[in-house]
């Protein structure tokens, strides 16, 4: 079974989706569909099939997150230095238009890019792993080849 690197603040968001899950979402769904069900014939009834069909992603991912959880590594970024790795915070910027971004590389599960949280196996993830500061990189995009700078990299 494969592990799945996490950082201790994705393990806590993934943990936190759990539990709102099976406390809250669930026992709404289930009393949802039981209302549902007191309104007669269930065939032409949509709040029930709309019930259903959330309960049926709510068990889904519950799933998911369980799987995901139980497949866990934990890297603690602030233990790591040197090079940019996995947990890594990196400052670049854009060669092309001088945009400075912050992105900290993460796990899968935990990748948000609104966020700032950038996917372990993106492009612009895999083309930083093992770069230092000052070192520049090169990325292919569906616009095009784009260079980015390392400005800074943090562990914390």
């Amino acid at each position: 079974m494969e592990k799945l690197p996490l950082t201790r603040n994705g393990q806590q968001m993934l943990d936190a989706e759990l539990k709102r899950l099976k406390t809250s979402e669930r026992p709404a769904v289930i009393r949802a569909i039981a209302e549902a069900r007191e309104h007669g014939d269930l065939s032409e009834n949509a709040e029930y099939h709309a019930a259903r069909e959330k309960q049926s992603f709510i068990e889904g991912r519950i799933k998911e997150l369980e799987s995901i959880l139980s497949r866990a590594e934990v890297i603690d970024p602030a233990r790591l230095t040197g090079t940019v790795k996995f947990g890594a915070t990196v400052t670049i910027v854009d060669e092309d238009t001088d945009e400075e971004r912050i992105y900290q590389i993460v796990g899968e599960p935990e990748a948000d890019l609104e966020k700032g949280l950038l996917n372990l196996k993106s492009p612009l993830a895999r083309a930083l792993i093992g770069k230092d500061e000052g070192d520049s990189i090169d990325v292919t995009t569906p616009g095009g080849v784009k260079s980015y700078e390392i400005l800074k990299i943090k562990f914390e």
